[in-house]
């Protein structure tokens, strides 16, 4: 073991995102507008508690100062799209003097998906590690930073659908994923849920990141989404993911706690069934920046997160756009750890 990936509520130096710009994920002006307005909302939630660096398409730079302000850092450099979580490097630290790597995972569009462009996405990982001043490996495994979560003590949640997905690993078995992740993030113990939310397999979805269904809370602590209302497919999926967890244990032998959080109680738009998740929550220095969406159970949600984290302020931010548009605050958002033991 070289390097290990510090859990996400661990301290940060500080957060990176990705601009929005024009694509095929913002196919209006409209769209464009109000998906640049809602990042511009995450990015200032964050910024009350650490920096933000905000890489910006090559000539967007007057857009994003426009409603960023002069607290956030502005870097220019050609993009695709805007999910800085994916495309981004996963920083690692050496157990043994503190100092940060970054891995650059190899990225296809989410599995070559036919809307998607990645020529200049798959560079960003290695941009930004060079920005922060750290090593970049590459490695071969195509993967998301929203298709894993660890506990920062051995254990990583991954998904069949995500990095066994033949248009992402085509031929790889478990054994050679979880050799690969192992050696990458410093785990030992790979838990594997069968797939993700239901609304994750359609036409902008990523085929079931982990990031929006489970999520590690502190060690042998995991939040799951649950969809309680049996008219969404999620019901069952959730069901399902909750009984796979169930009775596991973590690297270190403990048994897992598995924490119930309810979905909003929208079950469908205009499109179909929602995933919105408070899941795909971000934990930034002292804060938890939580997915919002005008819903009865956000209080709820907030309840939880504030007694699972006492220390830190929660904050719900609207996440209706993100979601619209394939994600949600997690996956627009990326932790650069601490350099230091």
């Amino acid at each position: 073991m070289t390097h290990v990936m510090p859990p996400e509520w661990a301290p940060h130096e500080r957060t990176w995102m990705a601009w929005p710009g024009p694509n095929p994920t913002f196919a209006s002006a409209r769209e464009l507008a109000d998906a640049r307005a809602a990042w511009a909302r995450v990015a200032h939630a964050v910024r009350r508690h650490e920096p933000v660096t905000m890489v910006v398409g090559t000539g967007q730079l007057d857009s994003a100062r426009e409603l960023l302000g002069p607290t956030v850092e502005l870097v220019e450099h050609d993009l695709d799209d805007a999910w800085m979580r994916d495309i981004g490097p996963t920083f690692v630290k050496h157990p043994g003097t503190g100092e940060l790597a970054a891995v650059d995972w190899t990225f296809n569009g989410w599995g070559a998906q036919a809307w998607a462009r990645w020529e200049h996405d798959a560079e960003i990982a290695r941009h930004v590690a060079g920005l922060a001043g750290v090593p970049a490996h590459s490695s071969a495994l195509v993967n998301e930073g929203g298709g894993l979560h660890v506990d920062g003590a051995g254990t990583v949640l991954l998904t069949e659908t995500v990095q066994l997905d033949p248009d992402r690993n085509p031929g790889l078995t478990r054994a050679d994923v979880e050799a690969e992740i192992h050696a990458r993030l410093g785990t030992t113990k790979a838990l594997w849920l069968p797939r993700g939310l239901t609304a994750d397999y359609g036409e902008f979805g990523t085929r079931g990141h982990v990031d929006i269904v489970a999520a590690f809370a502190a060690p042998g602590v995991v939040l799951v989404h649950s969809q309680e209302d049996p008219a969404h497919p999620d019901f069952e999926v959730g069901r399902e993911i909750i009984g796979v967890l169930s009775g596991q244990t973590d690297a270190q032998g403990r048994p897992l706690e598995i924490v119930e959080v309810p979905a909003p109680t929208v079950l469908a738009d205009d499109d179909g069934w929602v995933d919105y998740s408070y899941i795909n929550h971000y934990l930034c220095n002292d804060g938890v920046i939580l997915c919002g969406f005008d819903d009865p159970n956000d209080e709820r949600a907030a309840a939880i997160f504030r007694r699972l984290f006492p220390s830190r302020t929660v904050t719900l931010v609207d996440a209706r756009t993100i979601f619209a548009a394939g994600g949600g605050i997690h996956c627009i958002t990326q932790q650069q750890p601490v350099t230091g033991i």
